[in-house]
């Protein structure tokens, strides 16, 4: 894999693409970002209609995860969560501006937040694959447990019949033809206490649970999104465990089905991993973050080998998609704020000053 992604520096480095010929060249240009609140939805009908839609963007990832009304599954009902009435509004916004809406619940891992468990765990804490792991009463990285973020034991005999009713609830309510399943960042898998996996291969676990939810979402006809890290070898790459997998699920990118859309994230440089899943016969976006130089560079990259790829290649290469890591809200006022004040725009980084950079209006 190492030599295959050192293909990608033996491009040339080409000027910026004109910001009006970037809806022509990219089949996806994408936000990713938490779903707002029920009290954020009017405003961030707004964000979609006036902002969304004159930059080109086709494409809106929603991380809901379970901050939603559930009904498939009482036991995960959020009461403050989004109504189906609230979601209902976010779909005709997409609808009316041709931004495909795709929802995203975190599957595997990411159930816990350093002091704080997930609402899955929450309710379900036989799902934990680390159920010895105790949450200790000031959270520190490294410690000596590992623990960044909890993940549910994938061969636990109840836990998908509790996930995937979830999973085809939301889909349903955002009238969906595809869903993000994250998978981002697992570093508890195959735990040789668990006595479900331990002992067993995690590609093959992981490997396992991307099949397990792609097949039931393709039964439906409906296309899975995940992550692309732990496909990555962190080692070999020199990547590391965060971007990349040291735990050995990096295997799995040969046993996962080919058409899975693999989210490929680095936000300090533009690795140009993106050549690794494409020659692996996935389809792929690049994912920046803060860093505006990196985003350039990424879409840049994606254009390019669109450009010189030959064509079973060149359709691998889909686009790129914004990602933001705080609330919608915090963002919105951080992106209005940027709109206003031309020293706020150029003097910090920030996910906002990163979108407005690679999605300028035409």
């Amino acid at each position: 894999m190492k030599k295959i992604c050192l293909i990608a520096t033996t491009f040339l480095a080409l000027p910026l693409i004109a910001a009006n010929r970037i809806s022509e060249s990219l089949p996806v240009r994408g936000l990713c970002i938490s779903a707002p609140k029920p009290s954020e939805v009017d405003p961030f009908v707004r964000f979609i209609q006036e902002e969304l839609a004159p930059r080109s963007l086709n494409s809106l990832i929603l991380r809901v995860d379970f901050n939603y009304q559930f009904k498939s599954r009482p036991e995960m009902d959020n009461p403050s969560g989004l109504s189906r009435t609230d979601v209902k509004k976010l779909v005709a916004a997409c609808r009316t501006s041709h931004i495909r809406l795709i929802p995203q619940i975190n599957l595997l891992g990411h159930q816990s937040w350093r002091l704080a468990n997930g609402k899955l765990l929450q309710v379900h804490p036989e799902f934990d694959e680390t159920p010895w792991v105790k949450t200790p009463e000031k959270y520190t990285w490294p410690n000596p447990d590992k623990l960044y973020c909890r993940s549910y034991c994938p061969l636990h005999p109840k836990v998908h019949d509790v996930v995937l009713p979830l999973v085809d609830e939301i889909c349903e309510v955002f009238e969906a033809d595809a869903f993000h399943a994250g998978m981002d960042e697992v570093f508890y898998i195959g735990e040789s206490q668990c006595p479900r996996c331990g002992g067993k291969d995690k590609a093959e676990l992981f490997a396992g649970e991307v099949k397990l939810i792609h097949d039931h979402l393709e039964a439906k006809s409906r296309q899975l999104w995940i992550w692309g890290d732990r496909l990555l070898d962190g080692k070999a790459t020199g990547l590391g465990e965060w971007e990349a997998s040291i735990n050995d699920t990096h295997r799995a990118i040969d046993l996962i089905p080919r058409d899975i859309v693999i989210c490929d994230w680095h936000y300090e440089r533009a690795d140009p991993t993106a050549v690794c899943f494409a020659m692996k016969g996935l389809q792929v976006v690049s994912c920046p973050w803060t860093n505006p130089k990196t985003a350039l560079l990424q879409l840049q990259d994606m254009i390019r080998f669109r450009e010189q790829s030959p064509s079973v290649m060149k359709e691998r290469f889909l686009g790129v998609v914004q990602t933001v890591w705080s609330d919608a809200g915090s963002f919105l006022k951080d992106y209005y704020g940027h709109q206003q004040s031309e020293e706020y725009k150029n003097g910090q980084k920030s996910a906002a000053r990163c979108f407005i950079q690679l999605f300028p209006q035409p």
